[in-house]
């Protein structure tokens, strides 16, 4: 049956898809907000720890309190909310879209002028890492131990050692320890810390967990539950050293080896993706390459702060709100070497109003840095950082609304101050 005929319809309910179902209602769009959980909150739900919310409410908040208030403004809104429900297809017909939804009431067909996804991301495997060896219980993402933990009240594991030293492994690091748990040490590929260097003090220096840079999980073993891992220096391409194996007794493997858009619905529509990002390319409206089909939060890019995640979901949603099909004249945003990359990757000009937001991530870990934005090889942004880091996102703020044309070439240059 046809449920009804949307403005918007916003796929995830975690930080993103509320922010944007909020400023899509906000600008006057009737909002079908679709979430598969039971709650609201996104991964935002069990994870318990503070430090969330310092720009967007200047306070250090636990992710359950930032979903809260995130929620408890999406309920002034007019935006319809269903929960427990999947998106099993989308297509287009005309100038909508009809998704299909399954719920325990069964299939409802609803039409949408936009979409917005705010399907989140995914944790990588164990399979996605090529760990050999066999497949004993014990092996678990960072994330399942997390839920476990904070949302089931269960201790998942006794002596863990964690592949990995993302934001999510160093937290969990530290979890597992207060629950009484021992933590035997934290091995990275990499030469530094995939985490922030704030969480490397905070949880592992504080509670004197080990990190080994340069460090891998070559192999697993045990039949039944986890056993033991053998641990090995990796090469200058990652691979195992032979001859540096060593064997650590444990009972489970915790995973945090980087995490990656969900782009599944995504591709199904033929959304162009960046194969740097792993998520769709975008324009500064946070419309995709496919009209109307919008992206925000950790389903466009990796964002590493979730304020930065509800600031994405408020542009999508405000953008999907005012969506009207035309022919856009997009202008594209050049990298220097020194970037990993940067969002948006496009300027859409016909819609350029204002400032927009350029985050980007660098190629390597360079200190005391100007970043700078050119049109047509004439500066007109320059800011120092006195860090950056692959690891972490940052921004700058620009406006392009007087010097684009349709011919203009906008670039980004890194470069160091002397």
């Amino acid at each position: 049956m046809l449920l009804s005929r949307f403005s918007v319809v916003v796929i995830g309910g975690g930080p993103a898809g509320i922010s944007a179902a909020i400023s899509a209602s906000v600008d006057g769009a009737s909002v079908l907000l679709v979430e598969k959980d039971a709650r609201l909150g996104g991964a935002l739900k069990q994870a318990i720890h503070d430090g969330f919310g310092l720009m967007r409410y200047d306070e250090a908040l636990a992710g359950p309190e930032y979903a809260f208030r995130d929620i408890s403004t999406l309920e002034q809104t007019n935006a319809f909310v269903l929960l427990q429900t999947f998106v099993s297809s989308i297509v287009r017909i005309g100038n909508a879209f009809q998704l299909t939804l399954c719920n325990r009431h069964g299939i409802v067909f609803v039409e949408a002028r936009s979409i917005v996804l705010a399907t989140g991301c995914l944790e990588r495997t164990a399979k996605q890492f090529s760990i050999h060896g066999t497949r004993p219980s014990g092996v678990m993402t960072a994330g399942a131990a997390q839920y476990f933990t904070n949302v089931m009240g269960q201790l998942p594991a006794k002596y863990t050692v964690i592949l990995g030293s993302s934001d999510l492994g160093l937290v969990m690091a530290r979890r597992l320890t207060l629950e009484g748990g021992k933590v035997l040490g934290i091995y990275e590929p990499k030469q530094a810390p995939d985490g922030s260097l704030r969480n490397v003090a905070l949880c592992l220096n504080d509670f004197k967990i080990p990190l080994h840079c340069e460090h891998t999980v070559s192999f697993i073993s045990g039949s039944q539950r986890l056993k033991g891992v053998v641990v090995s220096r990796v090469d200058k391409t990652g691979s195992p050293k032979r001859g540096t194996e060593k064997i650590t007794k444990c009972d489970t493997l915790l995973l945090a080896v980087g995490l990656k858009p969900d782009k599944n619905l995504a591709d199904s529509l033929g959304v162009p993706i960046s194969p740097v990002t792993n998520g769709p390319i975008c324009d500064q409206n946070n419309m995709t390459l496919t009209e109307g089909v919008f992206c925000c939060g950790n389903a466009l890019h990796i964002n590493g702060l979730v304020d930065y995640i509800s600031e994405s979901g408020e542009i999508a949603g405000r953008s999907a709100a005012r969506y009207m099909e035309r022919d856009r004249q997009l202008v594209e945003i050049q990298t220097g070497k020194d970037f990993l990359y940067s969002v948006p990757q496009y300027i859409d000009l016909d819609m350029q109003r204002g400032e927009t937001t350029l985050l980007f991530r660098s190629q390597g870990i360079r200190e005391n840095v100007n970043v700078r934005v050119y049109v047509d090889s004439k500066e007109i942004l320059s800011q120092e950082f006195p860090a950056v880091r692959p690891q972490d996102v940052q921004r700058v703020v620009v406006d392009f609304s007087s010097v684009l044309s349709p011919e203009s070439r906008i670039e980004l240059r890194m470069e160091e101050i002397k």
